[in-house]
């Protein structure tokens, strides 16, 4: 069972640092890794479709509408909050893709009177994590903090290797659990027949 001080304790580690107890106690370590920790697992998070972190929400139109362009708008989801749009349909089917939306702060604007969305969500509990997507993480803190911890730009270099290798491996990974798209022929791919 991870915990994000299990997290911030194996970036530490990668740093040389001292191990710490709590995200919020007196030492110069909990201080830094507590003051980027959210911000990197939400970065994490956001780059990549994770399968532990996609939602699904019907979404509910507001009574204000857009100024112009759009007839519709809808607040995105904040239980669990919306970090990224995957993307949008006016039923059940996801494979609808041509459907024009736009975000704009923390509204989706369409011409569509019902929403149906597929999104990244901000899942703060590790243990709802796989074990790659957590590694990534830990990698990517450690590159984050480890100047302020180590003062060592040289360091700072080879965790950002890391942890791009890192991402890379628990991208695959995570990629190769879900169905195969399908690739459907267009007068684009036939033409190379």
């Amino acid at each position: 069972m991870a915990s994000e001080v299990d997290i911030c304790n194996s970036a530490l580690n990668q740093l040389g640092a001292s191990q710490i107890i709590s995200r919020t106690e007196n030492s110069k370590a909990a201080r830094v890794a507590n003051q980027r920790y959210d911000f990197i697992r939400d970065k994490v998070i956001r780059s990549h479709p994770w399968n532990a972190c996609v939602r699904r929400a019907s979404l509910g139109q507001e009574t204000e509408t857009p100024t112009y362009k759009y007839a519709f708008q809808y607040a995105l989801p904040t239980d669990p909050y919306c970090l990224r749009v995957i993307n949008i349909s006016t039923g059940g089917n996801y494979e609808e893709l041509d459907i024009d939306y736009q975000i704009e702060g923390r509204k989706l604007l369409t011409d569509e009177g019902t929403v149906f969305l597929r999104y990244i969500a901000r899942i703060t509990d590790p243990n709802e994590y796989d074990a790659l997507l957590i590694e990534a993480l830990t990698a990517a803190l450690a590159a984050d903090i480890s100047y302020a911890i180590t003062n060592s730009v040289t360091l700072a270099r080879e965790l950002q290797g890391l942890y791009a290798q890192k991402l890379s491996e628990a991208r695959f990974a995570d990629a190769q659990e879900n169905f195969p798209d399908v690739i459907e022929a267009d007068a684009f791919t036939n033409a190379r027949l």
